[in-house]
């Protein structure tokens, strides 16, 4: 179909506020929250439902384009990136909940719902959905289910995967397929369990079926506040190691503090502070008692200077919300967030720490630390400026040496922001060739011609070759827009 003609049928089936072909309606999409790589769509695509968005795919399918799926942006591993000639077909109108089930604890809703939206859905029948990304405010349940994303309180709770009961899904031909409850699993596969995380690869999810946990009868949340960030690391080690378990355990260092103090979302962390620790404790009242107590014990005996615990519902939003705002925060440093994304053992926290903070110091940037240290998901946070290519060289370097001394002390590449274009090139330090051809196999009977998000995830070259190519990102610092190109 000559592309005017395909054009005007798309348009037709979306409407003209759901097909997007002018430059400037266009920007918004040319990349999710890793804006080092950047591509322009040939066209975004909005549909409101699960028919539209079959009906786009068939087309595209017909035509050969690919496919960049997208939510609300805010990954920050380029997994909504499009390529060149690709479109980017985006959830975001698709907002609606369409059930929420008390007497089952499920809900049933669009893929382009925020994430906050359903749990304050919810919270009338005394209910919440667990899972909260520090975006949680704009990032939608589609994108959450496509990167398996956690958030704080993944600690306690687990990761997206765990809550997921079914989805509604459109594969690369138009095909729509319901692993929705009676028979979410028709053919004995584990389908369903494929598709989380599996970032956009093999179509789209347009519904979701969740479910939702009880209210917990209390909640507290304590901060406390260490001299070093040695010392909050090896706190939670120990907290671990002992079997307590607070729902949330998160700390921030010194840079961060002083980042959030200084914007809107001062939460009151105490200046003079190289770290704090931020937990939330919940339960049975008697429950919550008991943990917080042998919680305030431990923590004195690795030398927290002062504990607190928030007197007040608004006190605790007002604590949580400074730690979902450090990376808005952090924008009072520099104009561009490289946000890195390992996962470590939890036995070597305060060592990788450390070392994501030295390499940073070596390369002569800024580097910031919030994180989830209840599961050893790390975020070193590097300031830069991505005009300056000099920057962007050595925030690119040290990215890949935090990957690398992660990977050596037994950790993994990312522990819920996705492999997307930013590490897969560095698949090849945790996987040999042969380990990747397997990993390929899904891809090759759901999508045999990899239009849907070309070039994500698996590299496009062999792990061989990679080593001997650039000593950073290679994939990311030589991008020139193929990533198109058959990873096999």
């Amino acid at each position: 179909m000559e592309s005017n003609a395909l054009a005007k049928e798309l348009r037709r089936i979306l409407g003209a506020e759901g097909f997007l072909e002018s430059v400037p309606q266009r920007l918004s999409y040319e990349s999710d929250g890793l804006g080092i790589l950047r591509e322009l769509p040939q066209w975004v695509l909005l549909p409101s439902d699960t028919e539209e968005t079959a009906k786009c795919m068939a087309l595209l399918a017909d035509e050969g384009i690919s496919i960049a799926p997208r939510g609300a942006g805010t990954g920050l591993s380029g997994g909504a990136t499009p390529i060149a000639g690709g479109v980017s077909l985006v959830t975001t109108r698709m907002r609606r909940i369409l059930e929420i089930d008390p007497e089952n604890r499920t809900a049933r809703v669009q893929a382009g719902v925020i994430n906050a939206e359903l749990t304050r859905a919810a919270e009338r029948h005394g209910l919440f959905y667990a899972p909260d990304p520090s975006s949680q405010m704009a990032c939608t349940l589609g994108g959450n289910f496509a990167e398996n994303s956690g958030g704080p309180h993944g600690f306690k709770y687990g990761q997206t995967s765990r809550h997921v009961r079914g989805a509604l899904w459109v594969n690369h031909l138009g095909e729509i397929i319901d692993l929705t409850e009676p028979a979410v699993d028709p053919a004995g596969l584990d389908v369903l369990g494929l598709l989380v995380g599996s970032e956009g690869m093999f179509g789209m999810a347009t519904e979701l079926v969740f479910d939702l946990i009880p209210i917990p009868e209390s909640t507290e949340t304590l901060l406390a506040i260490f001299p070093t960030l040695t010392a909050a690391c090896e706190s939670v080690t120990d907290l671990i190691a002992k079997g307590m378990q607070p729902s949330a355990i998160e700390i921030l260092d010194r840079l961060t503090i002083e980042a959030v103090e200084k914007s809107v979302f001062a939460a009151g962390y105490p200046s003079d502070a190289e770290a704090v620790l931020l937990m939330d404790v919940d339960g049975t009242a008697n429950e919550v008692c008991d943990e917080v107590h042998n919680l305030q014990k431990l923590l004195k005996v690795h030398g927290a200077m002062e504990q607190r615990s928030a007197s007040s519902e608004e006190e605790r939003r007002k604590l949580w919300a400074g730690r979902k705002g450090a990376y808005g925060a952090m924008g009072r440093s520099a104009p561009d967030l490289y946000v890195a994304d390992v996962g470590a053992p939890r036995m070597r926290l305060a060592e990788i720490v450390q070392i994501a903070t030295d390499i940073c110091a070596e390369l002569d940037l800024l580097c910031s630390n919030v994180f989830h240290a209840g599961d050893g998901n790390l975020h070193p946070n590097i300031s830069y400026d991505r005009r300056d290519s000099d920057q962007v060289r050595r925030v690119l370097l040290a990215g890949q040496r935090i990957m690398e001394a992660c990977v050596e002390r037994g950790g993994s590449l990312t522990g819920e922001h996705g492999v997307g274009l930013e590490k897969r090139d560095h698949m090849c330090l945790m996987f040999t060739d042969e380990d990747l051809a397997a990993q390929d196999l899904p891809r090759q009977a759901l999508d045999p011609n990899r239009r849907m998000n070309p070039g994500k995830m698996l590299p496009v070259r062999g792990c061989r070759e990679m080593r001997t190519r650039s000593p950073y990102l290679p994939g990311m610092a030589e991008y020139d827009g193929q990533y198109g190109e058959d990873p096999a």
